[in-house]
């Protein structure tokens, strides 16, 4: 299926699922280097995963792209839980996503419960560094979309203390805070003034600020007030995919590099390559049209005949690997890392980037590409901890 939260759903036939995969070699020095250095993946929405259908992730699982087996086989130890809450949570009569907020916040407490040989939550820069020693995967957590703030800076100062280390202003919709790249009403044109106020709150509480999904406007009035670096937790290029707002352009990395921030690229295919976008739109719209002229189920016909005669475009990571590659050349090595949003693009992976076992693929490939074995631990995690740490360290001299 296309990306399950930002996209209609549109399946995707497991025909063009199999075919699609290519094997990629890896050597024993990509396995080395993904075994032993810290992997930060910032955007990994397993918590709403176990919310929509529990399932135990710290054993193998079927299905999803995330269990503790698999991210052993792929090194990955700092995966951070995305607190995912629809932007409909937002608006009168809701409780802006409050209580789920918390239980998904539960969720993740209880991985760690249930296998605390495997599993800790991580609240620091500190805690990921000593876990990596002990063997244990440490379980940061991010909040994607800041409706359950709540228009409270103590809502605020609570899911810092129950371990949400960032959050994205917006999803899908504008909310109380900033205007998103995916909504049409520009309501705030920016961020809300709430928003504006709460931006130096985050700083002053050590809270990273991510612009993943803001719009344009809210990303550049976000790096004004600021003074802390901030985080694309799971942004890809929009050179790649034109016309895609949610992406981001040129002139916003070389903004994100001078304030010394990052930017975690999306691996889902509808990020990285504008194929898959096309695809879904004239899928959507021959859907759309057959419906009209003659119902719904004249359309699923036409939707299963396009989908038979055209497989769905799967990027690659070559692809996901060009999106690195441009940062670099634009703005330097410092200002990339990985955020693949696995168990949230559902099945739209690139080929040989299918799930969290992947990550020595990923290495390979950028020792391919000739990247040194210091840089790639700088996109593996080494810029994304930087980035967390100068937050920490802003807040602590506020204190």
């Amino acid at each position: 299926m296309l990306a399950t939260k930002y996209l209609p759903i549109l399946a995707v036939s497991l025909l063009s699922l199999s075919t699609s995969l290519q094997a990629v070699t890896v050597s024993e020095k990509a396995k080395k280097i993904a075994q032993e250095t810290i992997i930060v993946d910032s955007h990994i929405d397993v918590p709403y995963r176990m919310h929509k259908k529990w399932v135990d992730v710290t054993k193998a699982t079927d299905g999803g792209d995330f269990d503790y087996p698999r991210a052993k086989t792929g090194g990955l130890n700092a995966p951070f839980m995305s607190i995912y809450i629809p932007a409909t949570y937002e608006g009168e009569g809701k409780d802006f996503g409050v209580q789920l907020a918390h239980q998904l916040i539960d969720s993740v407490e209880a991985i760690a419960y249930r296998a605390g040989d495997k599993f800790a939550v991580a609240y620091s820069t500190d805690d990921v560094y000593a876990q990596f020693k002990q063997g244990k995967i440490s379980l940061p957590m991010g909040m994607e979309n800041g409706s359950p703030i709540a228009n409270s800076f103590d809502n605020l100062a609570m899911f810092y203390k129950r371990g949400i280390r960032y959050v994205t202003l917006s999803h899908s919709l504008s909310n109380h805070i900033s205007d998103s790249s995916y909504d049409l009403r520009r309501q705030w044109k920016g961020l809300s003034e709430f928003g504006k106020k709460l931006i130096p709150e985050m700083n002053k509480i050590g809270m990273m600020i991510d612009i993943s999904h803001v719009s344009d406007d809210a990303f550049y009035q976000a790096l004004e007030l600021t003074k802390a670096p901030v985080i694309a937790s799971h942004s890809s290029l929009r050179k790649f995919t034109p016309g895609f707002e949610r992406n981001m352009d040129d002139e916003m990395i070389k903004a994100l590099a001078k304030n010394g921030g990052v930017i975690q690229i999306n691996f889902g295919s509808s990020f990285v390559s504008a194929a898959p976008r096309e695809w879904q739109d004239t899928l959507k719209a021959k859907y759309e049209a057959e419906n009209t002229k003659r119902g719904e189920e004249k359309a699923k016909r036409i939707e299963k005949l396009y989908k038979d005669n055209n497989p769905y475009p799967f990027a690659s990571l070559d692809t996901v690997l060009d999106h690195i590659d441009h940062v670099k050349n634009l703005v330097g090595i410092d200002y990339i890392g990985i955020g693949s949003d696995y168990d949230g693009v559902g099945d739209s992976l690139p080929r040989d980037l299918k799930d969290v076992s992947y990550y020595p693929q990923l290495v390979q490939g950028l020792i391919n590409r000739g990247y040194s074995e210091k840089d790639i631990k700088k996109i593996l995690s080494g810029n994304f901890m930087r980035v967390w740490k100068k937050v920490e360290q802003l807040a602590q001299s506020q204190k």
